[in-house]
């Protein structure tokens, strides 16, 4: 688990875990995607307090499952992370998918721009 802030950020701005999930077995793949959709996803929000979540698979590599949870700011990132909740959601998630490898990454809005 690695946990990356950049020395600059935009006061107020969202901060965003994101983890990164490798389901080499393509026939897991679709279980995988609903088990994060009806129970990890919607346990992780509640749990996290989360603004918003997204999941993605990549495009490039399907065994690669990206999931982004949005935060009011780093502090309630921390909250979030630092407390027991996140030692069960991981346990659960171990349980259920142990040969599922993870990362995560933590970014923080530096720049947003619109058309």
């Amino acid at each position: 688990m690695r946990f990356a802030y950049p020395t600059r950020t935009i006061p107020g701005r969202e901060t965003c875990p994101q983890l990164f999930s490798t389901v080499t077995d393509p026939a897991r793949r679709e279980a995988f995607g609903t088990w994060y959709s009806r129970e990890h996803l919607p346990d992780a929000m509640k749990s996290f307090g989360a603004v918003k979540a997204w999941r993605y698979w990549s495009a490039t590599d399907p065994s690669l499952h990206h999931a982004m949870y949005q935060f009011a700011d780093k502090t309630a990132l921390e909250r979030a992370t630092e407390g027991p909740e996140m030692k069960r959601l991981v346990a659960d998630f171990n349980r259920d998918w142990p040969d599922v490898t993870r990362t995560r990454e933590v970014l923080v809005l530096a720049e947003e721009r619109a058309a």
